[in-house]
């Protein structure tokens, strides 16, 4: 291959990259609708669509039909592209400074979007989140507008967990745990509350597994370590350690599935519980390749390698709980 067909096609990855909101852009974008969406990083709607999945299956009561299809839809629009787009957007804003020393392409810290075309983005979303929400609640007939309460506390979680004073986020166990509760918990409820009733056994299951999301949140931190070290924050990776944080990052995701398990089998959801243990095995197998031997380095490959495998058994798990009616 010549360099110039190489150097095209690492300009088209880069390009890519940069519309994803995923690490390794490069700056130059003037499209204000490709910035909006770079800033709204559609990479990480993938996890909240897939929990929106999984809490209609936990529900036990979804039923392929054009109209559930259209409301599924819809959920997943809300939990997806406006209220992790509100999130993303709502975290570039306040991440400016941080931004401006560990990714200096993003678009505010490179110039490329002012402040006050980011708030009209970040209130937009959040009001059309709103809109949509208490929208569904409507059309499935709820007496408590549950999906409008659960959008409302999501945006402040989102709030608190990027802004000062209180800025979660500076707190590298509170603010992951709230990272891993936002992707797995939040869209699960959702998807739960819209084809079921949402119960205390749910709520609890749910944010168990969202210990497993605090090590995938913590995979996030590593490649903002010097900013991060500068700034005075508090990750994993700067209070114990590229290497620790690695581990306890591993540890965390691999226990707590495990621990959903062992759940499935204590219910007598033997088959599930085998598929969701089995699901492990992989990811140990990716976390030795890639994660622990350098994870600066290998943190987007091993989460493109191994996550599909916690996501998967995320699904096995609400298809397990809605098969023994929790």
């Amino acid at each position: 291959m010549s360099d110039s067909s190489t150097s095209k096609i690492n300009e088209q990855s880069s390009k890519t990259r940069q519309l994803l909101g995923m690490k390794g852009a490069n700056a130059g974008e003037t499209s204000i609708w490709k910035l909006r969406l770079q800033l709204m990083k559609p990479i990480t709607w993938i996890p909240l669509i897939w929990g929106v999945v999984c809490g209609a299956a936990s529900s036990g009561n979804y039923i392929w039909s054009l109209e559930n299809f259209l409301m599924a839809a819809a959920c997943m629009l809300l939990s997806g592209p406006l209220m992790a787009g509100y999130t993303q957007t709502l975290n570039d804003f306040y991440d400016r400074e941080i931004d401006a020393i560990n990714e200096p392409y993003r678009p505010i810290p490179s110039g490329a979007i002012s402040v006050p075309q980011v708030v009209t983005q970040i209130l937009v979303l959040l009001g059309l989140g709103l809109a949509l929400s208490y929208g569904l609640d409507r059309w499935v007939g709820h007496d408590f507008p549950i999906m409008l309460c659960l959008t409302i506390g999501g945006a402040f979680l989102a709030y608190i967990y990027s802004a000062p004073p209180l800025k979660l986020k500076q707190n590298g166990w509170l603010g992951n745990y709230a990272l891993g509760a936002s992707y797995i918990a939040l869209p699960w409820w959702a998807g739960h509350a819209l084809f079921g009733e949402l119960n205390l056994t749910i709520v609890i299951l749910t944010l168990f597994y969202s210990l497993a999301g605090l090590g995938i949140a913590v995979v996030n931190d590593f490649k903002s370590v010097e900013g991060d070290r500068q700034l005075g924050l508090k990750s994993l990776p700067v209070m114990f350690g590229v290497n620790t944080a690695a581990w306890l990052c591993v540890i965390m995701i691999d226990l707590f599935q495990a621990g959903i398990g062992a759940y499935l089998i204590y219910i007598h959801q033997n088959l599930y519980a085998a598929i969701v243990l089995l699901l492990v095995i992989p990811q140990i197998t990716f976390q030795d390749m890639y994660f622990l031997r350098d994870p600066l380095e290998n943190d987007v490959k091993y989460q493109a390698s191994a996550q599909p495998f916690l996501v998967l058994g995320m699904l096995v798990a609400g298809l397990a709980l809605g098969h023994a009616g929790i």
